[in-house]
């Protein structure tokens, strides 16, 4: 069954989620002061590891193949990080 579900994602460099096979990632934000990340799921699906990154602004980046999601603001908009699905 397709549904949508959140995962909470780290604000430290690397994060490694359980979610179902195939799930389609559709973007990242601030809830309540903890990034998150929304995917669309099957939700009878097995489950796989995926891994997401957390990157400031002007922080070095490896050459890993990414994918970007998104851009989010903590602390009032004071830190902006650019959250990207390590492709491995």
């Amino acid at each position: 069954m397709k549904t949508i579900w959140k995962f909470e994602l780290d604000t430290a460099q690397y994060t490694e989620i359980e979610m179902p096979t195939g799930a389609e990632i559709l973007t990242a934000h601030i809830q309540n002061e903890v990034m998150r990340l929304w995917a669309q799921v099957d939700s009878e699906a097995h489950k796989e590891t995926r891994t997401f990154e957390a990157v400031g602004t002007g922080a070095l980046l490896s050459d890993a193949p990414r994918k970007y999601i998104g851009t989010v603001q903590t602390a009032g908009g004071h830190y902006v990080l650019h959250v990207f699905e390590l492709l491995l």
